[in-house]
């Protein structure tokens, strides 16, 4: 697990910070919707990226999205995930 600001790119634009993720093959785990609008884009232009993970902070308690993304990171690889969009609760 790397966070963004550990990297040094809490402060990127979303489109930076998703083009970083990508550039490391990790995976984002977000709660900023601006993030979403981005990812689509990339899917609808062909655009390659990192999987993205959208968690809606009223939509899920911290201990089930917990529980989500390590069922999500022991089921599958970073590259399953290359752009795709998963929301969580699954």
């Amino acid at each position: 697990m790397l966070t963004a600001v550990e990297d040094g790119a809490a402060r990127l634009p979303d489109p930076e910070l998703l083009d970083r993720a990508t550039a490391l093959a990790r995976v984002l785990v977000t709660a900023d919707a601006d993030l979403l609008v981005e990812a689509a884009a990339r899917q609808r232009a062909g655009t390659p990226f990192a999987g993205v993970v959208y968690v809606h902070q009223l939509d899920i308690a911290i201990g089930r999205c917990v529980e989500d993304l390590e069922l999500v990171s022991r089921a599958s690889e970073p590259a399953d995930l290359d752009g795709q969009v998963l929301y969580l609760p699954l």
